[in-house]
């Protein structure tokens, strides 16, 4: 069934395709590399709680002067190189002034669940303190991510103060209206009800979001609808599929949103 992709308010609508320490959060800094950008890059790695077993390794770039910190979160089957390798958030860093990090979060869809591990909670009370001793700002924080990390994102977002959140940028996020749509994202119908972003639109209405989502990706209709629930979203839904080509080509503008927030 074709989706309708016009989208009332603030929606923008491209022809063309061009296609994110707790208690016992400590890190450990690895080293660092400079990309293409020429910004360093940090790396370390977390001694989570919220991750039995694993010691998941974060990278972050850090511009001077950099005034808040953007949140890249991949997408199933990502890890932290997703935003990196390329040198895509080291170059995005560089040019809009804002610190971005990103952190491997396996495929559990960033938030709580039943065998105990939850990386949404290793973000905020782990990753989050880990970064600021590395030297990142992270009084204002942006939050962005590709299909699970969109989703991941926009879910964050409503977990942290809203004065404290620089905005949404998602891209494909992985959006669904119910479980039965989705495989192994969510334990059951009460873990689904708890997370589901359609229950959280008052939240949402309370940061600034950037959603993009191309025609013919399955989570069109879902990103669609969320967009409709956010009157000052801006919305770009265009040509593209559910792919790095999409994200390559809409991530700069969604961190170009945040870039101008993190100067406000």
């Amino acid at each position: 069934m074709p989706v309708d992709l016009a989208v009332s308010r603030r929606t923008v609508l491209r022809g063309g395709l061009l296609t994110l320490a707790g208690a016992a959060g400590v890190s450990s800094l690895s080293g660092c590399g400079t990309p293409e950008s020429g910004l360093p890059v940090q790396e370390g790695r977390l001694d989570t709680d919220h991750w039995p077993g694993q010691t998941p390794r974060w990278r972050l770039a850090v511009p001077e002067q950099a005034t808040a910190t953007v949140i890249a979160l991949h997408g199933y089957g990502g890890d932290s190189d997703f935003f990196f390798d390329p040198p895509l958030a080291a170059q995005v860093a560089e040019q809009h002034g804002i610190a971005v990090a990103a952190v491997d979060g396996g495929d559990t869809y960033w938030h709580a669940r039943a065998d105990g591990t939850d990386t949404g909670a290793m973000v905020l009370e782990d990753l989050l303190p880990a970064l600021e001793e590395a030297g990142a700002p992270v009084d204002r924080v942006g939050l962005t991510g590709f299909s699970m990390g969109g989703y991941g994102a926009l879910l964050l977002a409503t977990q942290l103060p809203p004065a404290r959140v620089l905005g949404v940028a998602a891209v494909s996020a992985a959006i669904f209206f119910s479980i039965g749509e989705s495989t192994g994202s969510f334990d059951d119908e009460a873990d689904f009800a708890e997370h589901d972003l359609f229950r959280r639109v008052d939240a949402l209405r309370q940061v600034p979001v950037w959603l993009a989502c191309g025609a013919s990706d399955s989570f069109a209709e879902t990103n669609q609808a969320l967009a409709d629930e956010l009157p000052d979203a801006v919305a770009v839904l265009d040509a593209g599929e559910h792919d790095r080509v999409y994200f390559e080509g809409h991530w700069p503008e969604g961190m170009a949103f945040l870039g101008e927030l993190a100067q406000g």
